[in-house]
């Protein structure tokens, strides 16, 4: 089961992507925030599409970022058709790392509870 995760700069999709790799699941970080291409997310046929965003207070708090709140529009802007599509949304603001981690754990597991009761695939 491939998950792709989307997000803005510093939202913490580098950590997560990680931290899910190292709980077992295939996941991969997809730099949509920097793409004009609206379904850049598609490419890999992902089974489950997370975005995780931040505003920009948070992302002050996670490092020295040198723009402003209308980069943050634009790459909203371009993670709109994600957002639209996406399986699971989490604002981490609030959340630590692993807090984000195990709520993508969590709906994961869901996720194929789900689809096992209905008979599909599960790979």
């Amino acid at each position: 089961m491939k998950i792709a995760v989307v997000g803005v700069c510093a939202s913490g999709k580098t950590t997560l992507v990680a931290g899910l790799k190292a709980a077992g699941f295939d996941a991969y970080n997809v730099a949509q925030e920097h793409s004009g291409i609206h379904d850049f997310w598609a490419k890999r046929h992902p089974d489950i599409l997370v975005m995780i965003d931040a505003t920009m207070p948070a992302i002050h708090k996670r490092r020295v970022v040198y723009w402003d709140e209308s980069r943050l529009e634009v790459q909203h802007k371009r993670l709109a058709d994600a957002r639209a599509h996406a399986d699971l949304y989490i604002q981490t603001d609030k959340y630590n790392a692993a807090e984000v981690r195990d709520k993508v754990i969590d709906f994961v597991k869901e996720y194929r509870a789900k689809r096992k009761t209905k008979g599909d695939e599960i790979s």
